[in-house]
């Protein structure tokens, strides 16, 4: 049979930095900008928001870079990204913004990098970045059936409430892929249950024996979605700056999904 890659179509003690924080400040900061439709200086944000001014100009510049806010004379104004918002172009620019922030992730890491979604009661690869120097895992068993091994599934699982949980488990029941993978489903609810939002989720040899990964969450509205990476367990020890990255890049995601 011939191999697939993830993308053909396990918790951190301490995690790292909280993609929320920088999430709900930049969403503050646009929506200060919106109530000046004239243009706002940095100053006045920072006063506003109660925010140092470094922050304000940071988050600004990050968010100027994405097409959301222009600089007019020293002024913010919101950007031209928001005028393809909720047209037919709002997949497109979500897709393209989707892709470069996989490919920018893949060449910081070294390794592949996926964007995956819970949809209609199934896990979904929708992006993969890879390349020889970052090849992606080998799908040697369905990612749909063995969300309980992959820090993507995990993740996505967490996501959900226990009776979608449950529901998922019942179809897809918990099988042993290699001698760290945990099939019994209590075990696994509890674990899945007392996940916390902000804390990577890792896949340490449950998958695959030759691999260990990473995910985050990427929420917006109603979308359970995650980024993910895939190190070869050589590499272990990348793990946890891997996760720490993927956390901080999981921000920019969800403004563009939430707006």
């Amino acid at each position: 049979m011939t191999a697939r890659s993830w993308g053909d179509q396990t918790t951190l003690d301490q995690g790292g930095p909280s993609p929320f924080g920088p999430l709900q400040r930049a969403l503050r900061l646009l929506e200060a900008v919106d109530r000046h439709g004239a243009g706002v200086t940095p100053a006045v944000l920072a006063r506003e928001l109660s925010l140092p001014f470094a922050t304000v100009q940071e988050l600004a510049e990050v968010l100027e870079l994405e097409g959301y806010l222009t600089n007019q004379e020293g002024a913010w104004v919101l950007g031209g990204a928001f005028a393809l918002l909720g047209q037919s172009s709002r997949r497109q620019l979500l897709r393209s913004k989707l892709d470069r922030t996989l490919a920018e992730l893949r060449d910081e890491l070294g390794a592949a990098v996926y964007f995956s979604r819970y949809v209609d009661g199934e896990l979904t690869v929708d992006a993969v970045a890879s390349a020889d120097y970052a090849p992606p895992v080998e799908e040697w068993v369905d990612l749909r059936a063995s969300a309980h091994a992959s820090a993507l599934g995990k993740c996505l699982l967490s996501q959900l409430d226990q009776d979608a949980r449950r529901d998922h488990l019942a179809r897809h029941p918990a099988a042993r892929l290699t001698s760290r993978t945990i099939t019994d489903t209590e075990q696994l609810m509890h674990r899945l249950e007392r996940q916390p939002a902000t804390v990577p989720v890792l896949d340490i040899q449950e998958y695959s024996m030759d691999t260990v990964c990473a995910a985050v969450p990427v929420t917006a509205g109603s979308t359970v979605g995650c980024l993910a990476t895939a190190l070869p367990v050589s590499d272990i020890h990348r793990l946890r700056a891997a996760a720490e990255l993927l956390a901080e890049r999981a921000a920019p995601l969800m403004i563009a999904m939430a707006v």
